[in-house]
């Protein structure tokens, strides 16, 4: 049996995980440097998309390393960019770390990451993520997050091929509805889960996803970075 008391064991623990922390944290170090060198070397006439693509490579190192102020003009201008070109998945992945920065305006960014994610045909781990993240800043006693988790056990359904990864975030994403289910409503058994999801009627995709659009304009109130109209007109034929 092991003594998870034991002082020696427990600053073991501490010194192996703080060793682990500053390995990684000098990784991402020497990786954005890699990364600003390459930047710096590419030709004048570059593609914006190739320069925008390192550029987020870059906000993401900065934003690991906890330079948020930094990651954001950077992230930021990617968006644009990817939008402009079509390069859906860059655009949520660059909405998705201003997020994480928590500067201002990261709630909507997030927003706009989340309708990207959900209206374009992306990796699905990618928006199941930008979901999570409405969990997490939704009230517990707020409808929203049961919204947002019942879309990414949607996407995740629809959006995955039969195989390991379907069924990782098939698992993961209700177990995010079951979270959401117990601090919501409090949620302790099988035919309660079920009355909820029907009472929230989280089982019909055409009435969860037009609540989640009103979310989104929660979230970004006014501060649309682009179009939405103009981006659907370009929306991929199934």
């Amino acid at each position: 049996m092991i003594d998870f008391l034991d002082p020696n064991k427990l600053d073991d623990t501490v010194a192996d995980s703080v060793g682990k922390d500053l390995g990684e944290l000098a990784a991402v170090e020497g990786n954005l440097a890699e990364l600003r060198q390459q930047f710096a070397g590419l030709p004048e006439d570059t593609d914006a998309l190739v320069r925008s693509e390192l550029s987020l490579e870059i906000a993401r190192a900065l934003q690991l390393l906890g330079k948020n102020s930094e990651a954001w003009p950077i992230a930021r201008q990617t968006v644009d960019i990817f939008t402009q070109a079509g390069a859906w998945e860059q655009a949520a992945d660059a909405c998705n770390i201003l997020y994480l920065t928590s500067e201002p305006g990261f709630l909507s960014a997030l927003g706009q990451g989340v309708w990207l994610g959900v209206t374009y045909p992306i990796d699905p781990e990618l928006s199941i993520e930008l979901l999570s993240h409405v969990v997490d800043d939704t009230p517990d006693d707020s409808d929203g997050a049961a919204v947002a988790a019942a879309t990414a056990s949607f996407l995740a359904d629809v959006r995955t091929q039969d195989g390991p990864e379907r069924e990782r975030m098939l698992f993961f994403t209700q177990q995010l509805l079951g979270k959401v289910a117990r601090r919501h409503s409090d949620v302790g058994n099988e035919q309660q889960f079920k009355d909820w999801i029907e009472k929230l009627e989280l089982d019909q995709p055409d009435k969860f996803l037009v609540r989640l659009r009103n979310i989104v304009d929660v979230l970004v109130q006014e501060d649309w970075w682009f179009d939405r109209e103009a981006l659907q007109s370009r929306i991929p034929e199934a």
